[in-house]
């Protein structure tokens, strides 16, 4: 087979590959909800408190992280 052949097989399989990603590749757009569109979705219980939905740092993972990251440093 001929190179010029050869390549110009390689290029087209090549945008053949690249066009299908493009046309798989799906993108989330934004989006805004109101509470009339959630309906299928599950409410939040009636005991649950917005306070109670703060999210507050595990401290005993960030320490592990950093014990981590200092074990990783060279000894010299």
């Amino acid at each position: 087979m001929k190179l010029e052949i050869a390549r110009a097989l390689f290029f087209v399989g090549a945008l053949g590959v690249t066009t299908a990603a493009v046309a798989a590749w799906e993108q989330p757009r934004p989006t805004v909800f109101s509470k009339a569109e959630q309906g299928g979705l599950c409410p939040l219980p009636r005991m649950a408190k917005p306070g109670h939905l703060k999210a507050e740092p595990d401290h005993d993972l960030l320490l592990f992280l950093f014990g981590m990251r200092q074990g990783l440093r060279p000894f010299g």
